[in-house]
């Protein structure tokens, strides 16, 4: 992914303490407090520019939603679009998913969202996709026992591998669509890439799965 380099987006991120979470792991255990409340947790993993995460959060008062996104001139946009929609129930998270077990106790978060995530469709990138085993471990170290993940993307090579792995991994598949925009699907909120994608004609994938 080729990224515009923006230097001034860290200092542009630290300026809003107030939606971009400082300091995560002050937080592990106890992230109820952040939000005031103990509505469930909601993260998504590579949450771009934020349409997604803010419409669901503008969707669903009641629930809490984390966006995370490793590059800082990538969620600065995300973070525009929530100073603008300015909803309490939703917060943005700059760190690297890897760590994420540094920041979140299990059963801090009660379901993870992977939408249109980086394909790295080598070989011998595999260990990088969200949806390798190692990733798979970490979200069952933050989850609640039979916690959810929900995956999208167009990328028909991404979910092939993503089911093969969440399937080795003893997960249970509780929803798959080969073909999400032609489903019964409901309540579907597009991303920006997904909207770009199935605009040109792009299938869109879907599955949930759950740990057991």
């Amino acid at each position: 992914m080729r990224l515009r380099n923006k230097p001034w987006a860290e200092d542009r991120l630290n300026d809003f303490p107030q939606y971009v979470i400082q300091q995560p792991v002050s937080h592990k255990g106890k992230w109820h407090e952040v939000f005031g409340n103990d509505n469930p947790l909601y993260i998504e993993v590579g949450t771009g520019k934020g349409r997604f995460i803010t419409e669901m959060a503008k969707a669903h008062p009641n629930v809490n939603f984390i966006g995370i996104e490793v590059y800082g001139s990538v969620i600065v946009a995300a973070l525009d679009l929530l100073i603008e929609a300015d909803v309490p129930n939703l917060k943005l998270l700059n760190v690297d998913a890897a760590n994420l077990g540094d920041y979140f106790a299990k059963g801090d978060v009660d379901r993870v969202y992977l939408n249109f995530s980086d394909p790295w469709p080598k070989s011998r990138h595999a260990k990088r996709r969200l949806t390798y085993k190692t990733f798979l471990e970490v979200y069952e170290g933050i989850l609640p026992d039979k916690g959810e993940i929900h995956f999208k993307t167009d990328n028909q090579g991404l979910f092939e591998s993503s089911l093969k792995s969440i399937s080795e991994y003893g997960m249970l598949l509780k929803f798959v669509s080969l073909d999400l925009h032609n489903s019964s699907f409901e309540g579907n909120i597009m991303t920006e890439y997904e909207e770009k994608f199935s605009s040109k004609g792009n299938r869109i994938y879907r599955l949930e799965a759950m740990f057991q």
